[in-house]
């Protein structure tokens, strides 16, 4: 299977003054984001405001972000939710399309059993061929997919690794611990990826790195070479950052962040909102404070 990489970013859907999926600075992001310390994007996710997306926008968007970036990186596509069926057959139709893999949520709303959700993914990933990476996210599901059951499906041959938000670092202990040889834990929250990789994880499904991917990739690769003082001080330094981009609910603060910086990706679709004006003043002065810019890629892309 391809390699899908350590530093994936969950990637912003831009959209137009109407409220449109902007397709074409959906493919600028995209190049700048592989241009600037990125592995692979995670389309259609929760940065991505999937459940406003229809499935007509989500395969378009999936498609136009593979044309824009053909192999420099790995698209993994946001194709679960709380339908099995709908999540079976919008997989099918990604496959077709080209992406590289998939990212599947934990079914939200209805709140299954262990078993309802083994069964779930279980079903999911016998629809394709390709990878699937389980989403564990129990502050916006509810229901925490659990060690026994991640560990269970990490033996079916392509569920390959997951995205792990549950803050609960015993849990990921034990995932590390129990689960096949090669299954891939993903750091899920951006202020866990060090103590993750600590614990033996793979790697981080990010949202600070549309701003800060080189340093992102620096940290990992600091740690991952030995240098762990370097890794640690990288960390420390970019969490009042991170901190900053999850003050209200993601993704209203990396949106309200790139427009602020000139890169426009448009509102959010309701039921989310722009930041408060509390909260977006101190989004502006952290950004203020890193002195942070438009990363090259996407500045170049800018001014084109």
């Amino acid at each position: 299977m391809k390699k899908l990489g350590r530093l994936l970013t969950a990637m912003v859907t831009p959209f137009d003054a109407e409220g449109k999926v902007e397709y074409q600075q959906a493919k600028n992001l995209a190049r700048a984001l592989l241009g600037s310390g990125s592995d692979g994007l995670v389309v259609s996710g929760t940065t991505g405001e999937c459940p406003t997306l229809s499935s007509e926008e989500k395969l378009r968007l999936f498609a136009e972000v593979k044309s824009a970036v053909a192999d420099r990186g790995t698209i993994v596509a946001g194709t679960g939710s709380y339908s099995t069926k709908e999540s079976q057959q919008l997989t099918k139709e990604a496959e077709k399309i080209g992406v590289d893999a998939y990212i599947l949520v934990v079914p939200y709303y209805n709140r299954p059993t262990q078993q309802g959700l083994f069964e779930h993914f279980k079903g999911i990933a016998e629809s394709t061929t390709l990878p699937c990476i389980l989403y564990n996210v129990p502050s916006r599901t509810v229901t925490n997919l659990a060690t026994e059951t991640v560990i269970k499906l990490s033996e079916i041959d392509n569920i390959v690794g997951v995205k792990e938000a549950s803050g609960n670092l015993g849990q990921i202990a034990a995932i590390i611990q129990g689960a096949g040889d090669g299954f891939l834990v993903y750091s899920g929250n951006d202020g866990d990826t060090l103590p993750i990789l600590g614990l033996g994880g793979y790697g981080v499904v990010g949202v600070a790195s549309h701003l800060v991917g080189n340093q992102i990739k620096q940290m990992m690769q600091a740690f991952l070479s030995g240098r762990v003082g370097e890794a640690a001080a990288i960390h420390r330094h970019l969490l009042p950052l991170v901190n900053a981009l999850f003050i209200v609910p993601n993704p209203m603060p990396i949106k309200y962040a790139l427009n602020c910086l000139g890169f426009p990706v448009g509102k959010p679709r309701l039921p989310l909102t722009e930041p408060d004006e509390k909260s977006a003043e101190i989004i502006q002065a952290t950004l203020r404070d890193y002195k942070i810019d438009l990363p090259m890629p996407l500045k170049i892309i800018e001014e084109a």
